[in-house]
Order: C-alpha cells, then structure tokens, then sequence
C-alpha cells in the first residue's frame, strides 16, 4: 500500500456562512469525518484508484466515523443521528472518494434501512448490530442486466418450495457484491409481486462475480449476484412489504445521499482549483489573476452555495419525514450536474497537471460519470421532476 506525501490541505467553502444553520453536532460530526478523510482517505486513495482496487482496510474507519447507517436507532447500533448529519457524513466522504462513499451508502441505505423499515424484529436484531459496526457488510440487488431505469420489469423471481423459496436469476453492476456478506435482493413472486429479502453468503448457488475494466469507481468493488436455485428461508423474507415501493424507499434514502455526497466531490475540485490558481503563474502572475479562470471560480462557487443551501433545507424536510421523493430526485440530479460542470472545468484549470493523479479532480469526474447513471439516470430524474410539476407521465 504506497501513501501519498502530498499534505491534504482541504478547506470547504462556506460562502454564505451555512455552518450557521448547523448545530454544534453536526459540526463535530463533519470534523471527525473530514479528520479521517484527510489522515486515512486522502494518502491512499489515488493508489488504490489507480490499481482498481478496493481499500477494504478503510471498513473499520467507516464504522468508526458512524457512516453505517447513522440514523438507524441506537438499540440496532446505528447512532440514532438526523438527516442533515447523514448527509454532512456523505459529503465529506465523497469529498475523498465517490467509490468509498458508494460503500458507505449502500451499507446504510440499501441494506441497513430497508432491513429496519421492511425487516421483521429477528431481522434486525440478527443483522442491524452487525452492519453499523462494519463486522458484516452488504449490497442491495435490483438492477438487472436488462432492467436498469425500469425495475418493474426484473426477472429475477421466487417459488414457494415450502419451507422456503427458490431464488433464480442476475443482478448486475451492485457495489460492495464482491465481498458483502448479505445481499438484500428483489425478486418477483410467483403472482408477479416484487418481494425483498436477505440473502446470505454461502447459501448454495449464489455467487458474486467481480466486474472488471472500469474507468470509474475504480477504488470500489462493483459486481454481479447470481441465483442458481438458491434455498432461502422464509424467515429471511420481509413480511409486509410487496411492490416497487420497498425498493424505491430504499432509493429515496440513497439518493437522498448522493445528493450531499456529490457536492463534497464539487467541494474538492473548486479547492483544488482555488489553491492550484494561486500558485501556478504564467505570464508573470498567478492564473488566479486572469478573468476567464476568475469566472470558472466565481461560477463553481455560486454553484456550490446553491447547491449547500439546496440539500440543507431538504436535510430538515427529510428529518422532519416531509421530504417528497422528487425533492430528493431534483436535489440528487442538481448536485450531480454541476460537480460534472466543476470537476471539467477545474480540470481545465489545472492543464495536463489536471489528468494526473497528483490531483484528485480527474478521479472525481471518472468517479461521478457513475455517480450521475446510478440511482436513477439524470434524465430519469429530470422526468421524475417533470411528472410532479405537469402532472402528466412521459415514462409511458
């Protein structure tokens, strides 16, 4: 494992002095993430990045940090902490890595919530402790080979055999699958009701094979599920739960997320950029002096306080449960855009120092060209948002 000697010098801009709105634990809570992200993130990342390979050392940090599931309540393990800590969490995460902040995510909203939202109480007591401590990892299952932007139409199905089911089908393009040690997979029942469950490593005929030949995300672990007439238990079934809602909560929660994660990855670049504009001179100054770099910081930096102002707000309407999902949709869309917009143009900023890995900022655009398909495609999104103003489904 080779540490980078370069110094993480980060500062998050606050140009409208946000961190007024946020309470002295949010606060300690991003600063003992930003802490953790600069002394164990930042020395690594780019190494790791650069081999495609994941830092699983990092698993034990990022349950220390609590970014396991950090609103689940305190008697399953979680911290029991508000929306806006949550997503504070992610975006200082994601400030190091989009791949680290997918494990994170996937970790406490695809498999810890919908385990405490779904699950039956055994469920959570058997699983939840275990997960917030980073001792068991999962991955969530749903989209398939040949269903991504519509779930609705998976194949991968269960047939009562009893006392259990028999899982048959393929998920595909699931971080964390190559080693999770639970699986919360989706599959339709023999009436064509969508039914979710846990699914256990070392059950026969599940496999996770690896997905390899990424150019993004490449410091996570991507794979496949395969069921092969897998035994599940009726016990690992959720009991109360049918339908594309349970899946589409549990996407609400991620979404929810990325859409503080992916302004942590714009937070990053613009630093980044700031600092290199400063230091680089050319014609006798500093580049920071002339005006088309002037604009591209001025505009990165009015894009970003928008954006801070954005997902705070829907940070206390999802603590206070009146987060809409297409709030959430407008905000994951939003903040995805405009860290692209940022990572490209300080990218610009840098010249050819920009492509190395000597910087972060080319890390972070190949890591957000996931960040803007996953979770919902940004033109999904974008019609999620024109459906709730018009009224009228252009998905039909």
């Amino acid at each position: 494992m080779s540490k980078s000697t370069k110094k993480d010098l980060y500062e998050a801009p606050d140009y409208y002095l946000l961190d007024e709105l946020l309470t002295d634990e949010h606060k300690l809570i991003r600063a003992t993430a930003r802490d953790w992200v600069k002394k164990e993130v930042s020395p690594i990342i780019e190494d790791y990045a650069q081999r495609a390979e994941f830092p699983k050392h990092l698993i034990k940090g990022l349950a220390d940090i609590g970014a396991f599931g950090p609103t689940i309540p305190v008697e399953y393990g979680g911290a029991g902490l508000d929306y806006t800590a949550y997503g504070i969490l992610m975006q200082e995460i994601e400030r190091g890595d989009s791949g680290i902040r997918s494990t994170a995510s996937v970790q406490g909203s695809l498999v810890m919530y919908p385990i405490y939202a779904y699950g039956t109480e055994e469920q959570r007591k058997k699983y939840l402790p275990k997960l917030a401590s980073g001792e068991m990892m999962g991955c969530f299952g749903l989209t398939e080979p040949d269903h991504g932007s519509n779930p609705g139409g998976m194949v991968t199905n269960i047939k009562d055999a009893g006392n259990h089911y028999i899982l048959n089908g393929a998920k595909m393009w699931i971080s964390n699958a190559p080693f999770a040690d639970i699986a919360v997979v989706w599959a339709k029942d023999e009436s064509g009701k969508i039914r979710g469950m846990v699914v256990e490593r070392g059950m026969e005929g599940f496999s996770t094979p690896e997905t390899h030949n990424k150019w993004s995300l490449r410091a996570s672990a991507t794979g496949e599920l395969v069921f092969d007439n897998v035994k599940v238990p009726k016990e690992n079934i959720f009991p109360e739960i049918s339908g594309l809602k349970g899946p589409l909560g549990c996407l609400n929660q991620a979404r929810y997320g990325i859409a503080w994660g992916a302004l942590g990855a714009a937070m990053d670049c613009y630093d980044t950029a700031l600092r290199y504009s400063k230091e680089r001179v050319q014609f006798g100054r500093p580049i920071g002096g002339f005006q088309l770099q002037q604009k591209k910081l001025a505009e990165m930096v009015t894009e970003i306080t928008k954006g801070q102002l954005l997902v705070w707000r829907l940070g206390v309407l999802k603590s206070e449960n009146r987060a809409s999902a297409e709030q959430i949709s407008m905000a994951k869309r939003n903040s995805v855009e405009i860290a692209l917009d940022i990572s490209r143009n300080a990218r610009q900023m840098l010249g050819g120092m920009g492509i190395t890995g000597e910087y972060s900022i080319m890390r972070h655009m190949m890591n957000l060209e996931s960040v803007v398909t996953y979770e919902g495609t940004h033109d999904i999104h974008l019609l999620i948002t024109g459906m709730d103003v018009t009224g009228l489904n252009a998905f039909k």
